[in-house]
């Protein structure tokens, strides 16, 4: 009975709110002295769980990494990256991306990207950035820009990694169909796999360029680089002329008025006579 003890130990802990971590840890403690075993048989016992499963485990460890970049400007050069590429817009840089990940899911590559790996740190950064150059500046296109980042990742993985024929859940289901006297090859399930995924890829595809579209919408087409136009007339005389004086610089002198010189035989005014 005493091995259940780590049970009323999760209980308590997941109550009170504890660290889910640190409860884990003292339940598998509470459970093993429980069970008469010394701490060093505990011990080997969670670094031989942690050796079995450290492929499981390696993306947690490479958390505090990310953490560190971020602390940085990670964030910042991700921004200052996309928007010196012209012609970079949130629909763009997300179909790109959602490319990428249904890839790297199809080859098994599961882990190369995520939420923590790639979708926090660098793709919602990158997006918003395209979506302030659409005009995007209030609070809640920022939020709908990271939430479709979020997303693209999600539906990227989602039917990406059933066309790999080792994962979790192609297995699954040979096994369930097996279990019902279906025998069928993973192989042929991945096969099937394929013009899902590919649907989803249209799809979606579609949704992000249709976001391009609802911004352009709100807030104006995408600004790009323009030549500036000249306002005054150029040296040639061409150009776009403005409706504003000139300035005081280039306006033509008057003309002297006749008679006012001394001296002059014009019909001016009289000079004073001496006295």
């Amino acid at each position: 009975m005493l091995a259940l003890s780590g049970i009323a130990v999760i209980v308590v802990g997941f109550a009170v709110r504890a660290n889910p971590l640190l409860v884990v840890a003292l339940a598998a403690a509470a459970s093993g002295l429980g069970a008469g075993l010394a701490p060093s048989a505990i011990l080997a016992a969670f670094g031989k769980a942690f050796n079995d499963n450290r492929f499981v485990s390696v993306v947690w460890i490479v958390l505090p990494v990310i953490g560190l970049l971020e602390r940085a400007g990670l964030q910042e050069r991700a921004r200052t990256l996309i928007e010196g590429v012209r012609g970079a817009t949130v629909g763009r840089l997300l179909l790109a991306y959602l490319v990428f990940r249904q890839l790297t899911a199809a080859l098994g590559l599961n882990a190369v990207a995520g939420h923590a790996q790639t979708v926090r740190p660098l793709v919602a950064p990158m997006a918003e950035a395209a979506a302030a150059r659409q005009g995007v500046t209030d609070d809640g296109g920022r939020q709908r820009v990271r939430a479709m980042a979020a997303a693209t990742d999600n539906i990227g993985l989602f039917f990406g990694e059933d066309i790999f024929i080792a994962v979790a859940s192609i297995l699954l289901i040979v096994g369930f169909l097996e279990a019902n006297g279906i025998v069928l090859a993973p192989l042929a399930l991945s096969v099937w796999a394929i013009p899902t995924a590919v649907a989803a890829l249209v799809i979606h595809g579609g949704r992000l360029l249709w976001l391009d579209q609802r911004l352009a919408r709100e807030n104006g087409p995408t600004p790009g680089p323009r030549e500036e136009r000249v306002s005054r007339p150029s040296p040639e005389g061409e150009g776009v002329h403005s409706c504003a004086p000139p300035p005081p610089d280039v306006l033509p002198a008057p003309p002297p008025l006749q008679g006012s010189g001394p001296g002059s035989g014009g019909d001016g005014a009289a000079e004073p006579p001496a006295t």
